[in-house]
C-alpha cells in the first residue's frame, strides 16, 4: 500500500493528463487511418515548439522562486508557536500564573485552527481574528505584572504569525502572470492539434514513428504547463491533501502532536 502511495504521488500529474493524452492518441489514429494528414513537418513548425519550451522555461523560473520560500514556511510557523509555547509555560512555572496555562491552552487552539484553516476549512479573516485573540491573554498577564521583555517576545511572535498567515494567503490568491498561462496554453493546444494533423515522417509511411513523436511531445508540454499550474498554489490542501508536489507539513504536524499528548 505505502509503494502504491509513493507511485501515485511521484506520477499523479501524468494521471492528471492522461486523458488529454489519451485524446490526442485517438485523435491521431483516426487521422492516419484515414489519411487526413493536412501538412508536413516542417521548420516553422518545430520552432513553434522551441518558443513554447522557451516560453514554459520562463514560467517554472518564476513560480519557482515562490516555491522555495514556501519550503521555509512551516518551520517558521512552527517555530513561532514553539516560542509561545515555551514563553508562556516559563512564566506558568515561574510565577504559577493561571493566565499563563489559559494561554498555553489557547495557543493549541490557534495551532489546530491553522491546521483548519490550511485545509480552507475557516477564512483567512477568522485565522486573523484568532490569533489577535492572544491580546486578551497579554494583556491579562501585563496587568498581573509580567516583565515587558516576555511581552514583548510574545508580542513579536504573534505579528510573525500574522504575517506567515497573510504571506500564504498571498501565495494562494495570486498566478504568476495570467496572460502569459494563456499563450501557453494555447500554443500547446495549437501543437497539439498540428502533431494530429501533420505527417511526421513524410518520406515513409511509418505509423509507430508519428505516434511516437507526436505523443511525445504531446506530453512534454502537457505534463510542464500542469506540472506549473500545481507547483504555483503549493498549499492547495483542500483540492490535494499533503500530497504531490503541496508543501510538506511535516515539522507542523510533529507539534501538533506534542499538544495532543
Amino acid at each position: 500500500m505505502e509503494f502504491l502511495k509513493k507511485i501515485i504521488l511521484k506520477w499523479g500529474i501524468l494521471i492528471k493528463i492522461l486523458p488529454w493524452l489519451l485524446t490526442v492518441l485517438t485523435a491521431k489514429i483516426i487521422v492516419d487511418y484515414f489519411n487526413l494528414e493536412l501538412m508536413d513537418l516542417n521548420a516553422l513548425f518545430t520552432s513553434l515548439v522551441a518558443a513554447t519550451i522557451f516560453l514554459i522555461g520562463f514560467l517554472i523560473s518564476g513560480v519557482l522562486s515562490d516555491y522555495k520560500e514556501s519550503e521555509r514556511i512551516p518551520s517558521d510557523l512552527t517555530a513561532s508557536l514553539k516560542n509561545l509555547q515555551d514563553d508562556a509555560f516559563m512564566l506558568s512555572q515561574i510565577k504559577n500564573d493561571c493566565c499563563a496555562s489559559s494561554f498555553i491552552d489557547y495557543q493549541k487552539v490557534v495551532a489546530f485552527k491553522i491546521k483548519s484553516w490550511l485545509y480552507s476549512e475557516i477564512t483567512t479573516a477568522e485565522m486573523i481574528q484568532i490569533i489577535g485573540g492572544m491580546n486578551t491573554y497579554l494583556i491579562k498577564l501585563d496587568t498581573e505584572g509580567i516583565q515587558a521583555n516576555y511581552i514583548i517576545k510574545m508580542k513579536n511572535e504573534q505579528n510573525n504569525l500574522r504575517k506567515i498567515i497573510l504571506r500564504i494567503e498571498t501565495i494562494r490568491e495570486t498566478d504568476f502572470i495570467g496572460s502569459a498561462y494563456a499563450i501557453v496554453e494555447a500554443m500547446g493546444f495549437i501543437i497539439a492539434v498540428g502533431m494530429v494533423l501533420m505527417n511526421v515522417e513524410p518520406s515513409r509511411d511509418n505509423f509507430f514513428a508519428e505516434v511516437f513523436f507526436t505523443m511525445l511531445v504531446t506530453f512534454l508540454i502537457f505534463y510542464m504547463i500542469a506540472l506549473i499550474k500545481d507547483i504555483d498554489d503549493p498549499f492547495d490542501y483542500k483540492t490535494n491533501g499533503e500530497n504531490g508536489t503541496e508543501i510538506n507539513l511535516d515539522v507542523f504536524n510533529d507539534h501538533l502532536k506534542t499538544l495532543e499528548n
